[in-house]
């Protein structure tokens, strides 16, 4: 089985500055994760200018400002992902992946070698965007928040259709709030989409905390996806609803020993386990001393550790049978010691 693959998102939590995007990589990179993630956006092709900002939003930045003012301030210059994905991969040594938000962000992914598209909830709705992604078949990450499941076989047949092979795709389980509610993460959906489209599923997690995360990796996520920002009290939509570094490297570490805990599935004893079993188990034991020639009955029998003598199962090996020996109580019995 493959390990999780592990996005840290940086995403705009950078707040347009191109050296603490650089920073964000070598953070992501100590935490243990496997991808840095961020977005990529011309913000006048994204939104209007009367696009209103979400609650989220006007609580983390205010509502004076429209939500293309805010993200003119946090966006990167499309020109400096070539230098950014250079330096994740070459400098830090950590995968670079970037969110496009329109078309133009996506040629430019394309054309510095990004293999892998993660596309965001809101354009799950967007055909042009979707056929243009599935065009160059591609890894894809669909992530549904805000969807019904008819919308996500949509998007899946359109990328399929246009290009890319379904076992390239996996779908995220996701809810578009910041942060989320515990009660709409809805992890058990994770587990539907997987068995009504047979895909590979994962989660883009925007709760609180490191839990969930944890526990969609012990019901089959193949993948996280989690928010974090090098300084929870900056001014910008996502840092609250972001881990700090410290708390990624914990989730991190965290999810890896959940994936060695669950195992092969295979129910046997494992090795470090096996020791215990003679000082785990039990055998049958004498309840009191007994003389040569007696006759063992029911009522004469315990079971005691350890476990190295008559298993309790074969009792009836020796019910019945007459002692050829004198034995103290609590005396462990051998098949030798009867006639």
């Amino acid at each position: 089985m493959k390990p999780v693959l592990i996005i840290a998102e940086a995403g705009v939590n950078h707040n347009g500055s191109y050296e603490m995007a650089c920073q964000m990589a070598v953070a992501a990179k100590k935490a243990g994760a496997d991808i840095v993630k961020y977005q990529t956006a011309v913000p006048e092709l994204v939104m209007s200018n009367k696009a209103p900002k979400a609650e989220y939003q006007k609580q983390t930045t205010g509502a004076e400002e429209s939500q293309l003012e805010m993200a003119k301030k946090i966006h990167l210059p499309i020109t400096d992902y070539r230098n950014l994905k250079e330096y994740c991969e070459n400098q830090v040594g950590i995968k670079f992946l970037s969110t496009p938000f329109d078309h133009p962000s996506i040629e430019i992914l394309h054309e510095i070698g990004m293999d892998c598209f993660k596309i965001p909830s809101g354009e799950i709705t967007n055909k042009r965007f979707l056929e243009r992604i599935g065009s160059f078949g591609l890894e894809v990450i669909l992530s549904t928040g805000m969807s019904e499941l008819s919308e996500i076989e949509r998007a899946l047949n359109t990328l399929v259709k246009s290009g890319t092979n379904f076992d390239q795709i996996t779908v995220l389980q996701c809810t578009s709030q910041y942060p989320c509610p515990y009660e709409d993460i809805n992890l058990k959906a994770m587990q539907t989409i997987q068995k009504a489209f047979g895909c590979h599923v994962g989660l883009s997690d925007h709760s609180v905390g490191i839990e969930v995360s944890i526990a969609a990796v012990a019901m089959g996520a193949s993948l996280i996806e989690k928010h974090f920002t090098l300084d929870k009290n900056m001014i910008g939509p996502d840092h609250l609803a972001s881990l700090s570094p410290d708390e990624l490297g914990q989730m991190i570490r965290s999810i890896r020993n959940v994936e060695l805990a669950l195992g092969d599935g295979i129910k046997t004893a494992r090795e470090s386990e096996k020791p215990n079993i003679l000082v785990g188990r039990k055998s049958i034991h004498a309840v009191k001393a007994m003389a040569a020639g007696s006759t063992i009955e029911f009522d004469d029998l315990i079971m005691k550790r350890p476990s190295d003598g008559i298993s309790p199962y074969d009792e009836a090996l020796i019910i019945g049978r007459t002692l050829k020996v004198d034995i103290e109580a609590d005396h462990q019995f051998r098949l030798e010691d009867f006639q």
